[in-house]
């Protein structure tokens, strides 16, 4: 087979439109394989970068002989630090074809996208992600800069299963299981499609949007159409709910997903919302979450918070060599002001913000 040759300058580099969907989902595919749902569908890339509540993707693609070989979208994203909007955006998609690569056309697209969304005054003030072992050199070389490990508690729940297959993960060993996961909890749409529930759970997420504006660090701007979006309609990612009441009140809410790990079954909980001071609520989701039929609960426990305390009291630890690598590329207008976005301290993540979906 001959190689295929391209120069930069055949190259011809636009704007993504909704044309290419077709294009770019047969590309998703032969460069990345199947995504968080094990198939690339028109739903999901819909559902994910149209039907976001902080806005639509931009996105860039290359083209050869008017052929789709690459591509490079960063979601939209927002975030609060002190009451004050961070618009962000966050680098997901990115694809080149396999008959296109080591040709810079990774690099060629996201300093592209990058150079439009700074020249915008209303645009984006940083662009953060988390890229894996393989991509983050990558991502240095063009001007990200590493904040640190964001670490992800697990709680096991059958501890000998639990044990031998984080054993036999780490060892290389062991085969995939595979079919769906069991669990008991409802879907997550379940409290946004009951009128009552949906009427708690708005007025309990008010509150906590509330006591956010006194957060100091930078945080997802949580509303009810970001959840709503976010856990309950997103195509084939099948999220669950947790509630717990006070008095007949909704007195807080999480959400999670179970999933295949190896031979391991996980609820990866993604958000858990309480009232401001309610450990005991808190305490109460995280132990719920281990009553869902997994063997083991993955989330993140955000420091000097109700959430992060209840965890380690409710038995959630940080395994070694685990977590996440968070980098960050502020832009030119980034405020002087708000939090140094390079420090790890000035962040306040749930694991549902930096999950690969």
């Amino acid at each position: 087979m001959t190689e295929t040759i391209v120069a930069p300058s055949d190259l011809a580099v636009r704007e993504l439109a909704a044309r290419d969907e077709p294009a770019v989902l047969s590309l998703l595919g032969a460069s990345l394989a199947g995504g968080p749902t094990g198939e690339r569908t028109a739903d999901f890339f819909r559902w994910k970068h149209a039907a976001n509540p902080f806005g639509r993707s931009p996105g860039l693609v290359a083209e050869a002989d008017g052929r789709v070989v690459g591509l490079r979208v960063f979601l939209r994203w927002e975030f609060s630090a002190a009451g004050q909007t961070v618009p962000a955006v966050r680098a997901v998609d990115t694809a080149t074809h396999p008959d296109f690569q080591g040709k810079g056309i990774f690099r060629r697209l996201t300093m592209a996208l990058l150079d439009g969304l700074g020249s915008d005054p209303d645009g984006p003030q940083l662009v953060f992600n988390t890229p894996n072992g393989n991509s983050l050199p990558g991502y240095l070389k063009m001007g990200w800069q590493p904040v640190g490990n964001v670490p992800v508690a697990v709680r096991p729940v059958r501890l000998g299963r639990f044990l031998r297959g984080f054993r036999s993960a780490s060892a290389g060993r062991g085969q995939p299981a595979a079919g769906p996961v069991t669990c008991p909890l409802p879907a997550a749409a379940a409290v946004f499609t009951d009128a009552g529930a949906r009427g708690s759970l708005a007025e309990l997420v008010d509150e906590v949007v509330a006591a956010d504006d006194k957060e100091q660090r930078l945080h997802t701007r949580r509303s009810l159409d970001y959840l709503e979006w976010r856990y309950a309609d997103a195509p084939g990612l099948d999220y669950r709910v947790l509630t717990v009441e006070r008095a007949g009140r909704l007195a807080g809410v999480a959400f999670g997903r179970p999933r295949r790990r190896g031979a391991l079954t996980e609820l990866t909980l993604a958000e858990v919302i309480v009232r401001p001071g309610d450990r005991g609520s808190a305490r109460r989701l995280l132990w719920a979450a281990t009553r869902a039929g997994c063997d083991h609960v993955a989330t993140h426990l955000p420091a000097a918070t109700d959430i992060g305390r209840a965890g380690r009291r409710a038995g959630y630890v940080d395994p070694p060599r685990t977590g996440l690598t968070l980098v960050t590329r502020p832009f030119p207008g980034y405020q002087s002001t708000l939090p140094d976005p390079r420090s790890l301290s000035s962040w306040r993540f749930s694991l549902g913000d930096l999950e690969v979906f």
